[in-house]
């Protein structure tokens, strides 16, 4: 992910040995609080949906997905942000130099396909409920993520061929390196693919689909289920059709709401980091100042940590989950004291109690 800077050194970004006591002291403690922070986040997320049955939706599959890939970036770019800072070179070898960039941009592109796949299934929803009910499943969003991890992690196998590590002579200093194999008039046709595939037309795509459901929700009623066209005449059921009616679509409302921000969010963080690659590309050499770097870096790695925050703020049932969750403690399994102690009874129904408890 770095790597794609300094395309005038072909190098990674941040490797000197000239690191003021000041840079080391801000940049070790910005980045192990946001990565700490995202990394129980997202770990939250996970845990919330996979053990809460009502929290098992398609839409959530999808945050799920998008949790996983976020914990991929915090850990493989942003921990090993800190070691760099410390000892000013890269301390990780040869393995570590495939295998991290490997996993960056695995977990960069995923987040990238996540966020595109539940804003088409928010459109689907929305715009086309009849179609939803058939297309957007659960079943069929574990299928979609399947396909996405699997086709970006095909598509980022070439970074294993294009890393490697190199020994630089910095100040008398023989430092270790993770950089690229290719000279940059190769990489950078690699970079523009990468950025067009994963960055600009998942965001002109989500500006579309989403203006189209905010045209649905914010200017014309929700379609209504055609089933119930021949009830229209019996006021009763038209007003508990209205009353249902509205509490869906301010449901709908909120998660889409929600999903708008994570997307906003997404184009907002990213950019100086993307528009930092696309400058230097077009200089003889690259601007690389150190604080400015460590900037661009920290937005991305807000951006994988901040989507569980939103989550709690915008979503009530998130909320509940988390607060559910974090109230449980070591017992989210869902046994909680009382449970427990009933495993122990010595009575002749203690089976009858362990199935109970279980289940």
């Amino acid at each position: 992910m770095e790597n794609g800077t300094s395309v005038h050194h072909n190098q990674t970004l941040g490797v000197w040995t000239d690191y003021t006591f000041e840079y080391k002291v801000i940049s070790v403690f910005l980045v192990s609080l946001i990565c700490g922070v995202g990394i129980v986040g997202n770990m939250m997320v996970i845990l919330v949906v996979l053990t809460a049955k009502h929290m098992r939706t398609p839409t959530n599959c999808y945050l799920v997905s998008l949790a996983a890939a976020d914990l991929m970036v915090l850990t493989a770019a942003g921990l090993p942000n800190i070691t760099d800072a410390l000892h000013g070179q890269w301390v990780y070898g040869y393995a570590g130099c495939l295998g991290i960039t490997y996993f960056q941009y695995l977990g960069i592109n995923a987040s990238s396909c996540s966020i595109t796949a539940f804003t088409v299934e928010r459109y689907i929803a929305i715009c086309h409920p009849i179609k939803a009910q058939f297309l957007c499943t659960r079943s069929r969003a574990k299928k979609i993520i399947m396909l996405v991890w699997a086709l970006t992690s095909v598509y980022c196998v070439m970074w294993l061929f294009l890393s490697d590590t190199k020994k630089l002579v910095y100040d008398n200093v023989v430092l270790l390196n993770c950089a690229y194999k290719v000279s940059r008039s190769h990489y950078l046709p690699i970079y523009f693919t990468d950025f067009t595939v994963f960055y600009v037309l998942p965001l002109m795509l989500a500006t579309v689909l989403y203006g189209l459901i905010a045209r649905i929700l914010f200017l014309n009623p929700l379609p209504s289920d055609p089933k119930e066209s021949s009830e229209k005449g019996k006021e009763r059921k038209r007003e508990t059709r209205r009353r249902k009616g509205g509490r869906e679509r301010r449901r709908r409302t909120r998660v889409t709401k929600m999903l708008a921000v994570v997307v906003i969010l997404f184009a907002l963080l990213w950019m100086p980091y993307r528009t930092l690659v696309v400058v230097n590309s077009f200089l003889d050499r690259a601007y690389l100042d150190t604080w400015f770097l460590l900037f661009c870096r920290l937005c991305i790695y807000l951006n994988s940590a901040i989507n569980p925050v939103i989550y709690n703020a915008m979503s009530q049932k998130f909320r509940a989950a988390f607060k559910k969750l974090c109230h449980c403690g070591p017992n989210w399994f869902g046994c909680s004291r009382q449970n427990l102690h009933l495993l122990f009874l010595s009575t002749p129904n203690r089976t009858t109690l362990l199935n109970q408890t279980l289940h």
